[in-house]
């Protein structure tokens, strides 16, 4: 199973391909996740997403799209966003990760045309249509890097790949800025789901977490709803069953262990819990990781 390792900070711990380069290119299945879904998450790294096969719905700061076959996603930097399948149905794809700082050689470039771009909050994304020739283009360089990342010279392909790429995004981006700019709520939220990541293994009540974004429980409610599609219970659930995945195919732990280790008041609501989410006990999905 893959998953995305969170930061205190929110953010995702990026673990890319290269030592001294910010490039991460995956070729992956939606099924690798768990309940095929990724946890909702952000980083300064520029996505790219290229579907070569099937669909999957796509979050982006609560907006979904769904991305089928030949299609794709841009999602500007610091976005919260993850891909998911509600009928947990295949879907295979491209992911890449870049650091915009990799195409900044002077403060002039990094002001007028990177900052210009990653800084514009009225363009979180653009799904990319290979009916559209530029986005086209952006779907067709995503496969090339792919096809590059293993070449003894990698990182130079790929970062000439990159610049083309911003070059396009930049002439043609006028076209995606009608979409409505996200306000300071998107910001609260991060706090919250910060908090949730940073103390899950902590009783946390409702009131805690509205009032790590400063709000009250209503608006906090409201807020998870939008972005996520879950109640802030929920999300605390989910990412506390996702923590405990590790410990099951890592720890020599027993469940009870297990369950007080990611914050369950006991075992037996965490196997309740852990079987409806995932149609199998920790015992049984422990036994499947070790036959593997």
């Amino acid at each position: 199973m893959l998953s995305v390792e969170i930061k205190d900070d929110r953010s995702e711990n990026v673990r890319y391909n290269f030592r001294n380069y910010p490039i991460y290119i995956r070729k992956a299945l939606l099924s690798s996740y768990n309940n095929f879904e990724a946890p909702l998450h952000w980083h300064d790294d520029i996505e790219f997403i290229a579907v070569l096969s099937g669909e999957m719905e796509y979050n982006i700061n609560g907006e979904i799209i769904t991305l089928k076959a030949n299609e794709g996603v841009f999602v500007n930097s610091r976005q919260l966003h993850c891909g998911f399948s509600r009928s947990k149905t295949e879907c295979e794809f491209i992911c890449v990760l870049l650091l915009p700082a990799m195409l900044c050689p002077t403060p002039a470039i990094e002001r007028d045309y990177i900052a210009e771009l990653t800084n514009n909050r009225s363009i979180a994304f653009i799904r990319l249509s290979p009916d559209v020739k530029w986005q086209e283009m952006l779907l067709s360089f995503v496969k090339d890097m792919y096809a590059a990342k293993n070449d003894a010279s990698a990182p130079l392909t790929i970062i000439s790949l990159f610049l083309k790429m911003w070059a396009v995004i930049y002439d043609n981006a006028e076209i995606a800025r009608d979409r409505k700019a996200p306000n300071e709520d998107l910001t609260l939220l991060k706090n919250m789901i910060g908090f949730i990541q940073k103390h899950y293994s902590e009783r946390i009540t409702l009131a805690d977490i509205a009032s790590s974004g400063n709000i009250g429980q209503s608006k906090c409610c409201k807020l998870f709803g939008t972005y996520t599609g879950d109640s802030p219970n929920m999300y605390l659930i989910k990412y506390r069953l996702d923590k405990s995945l590790w410990y099951l195919k890592n720890a020599d732990m027993t469940v009870t262990e297990i369950a007080r280790e990611v914050g369950f008041s006991g075992s037996s609501y965490y196997a309740e819990t852990f079987r409806k989410w995932y149609r199998q006990s920790p015992t049984e999905y422990r036994k499947t990781c070790t036959e593997y």
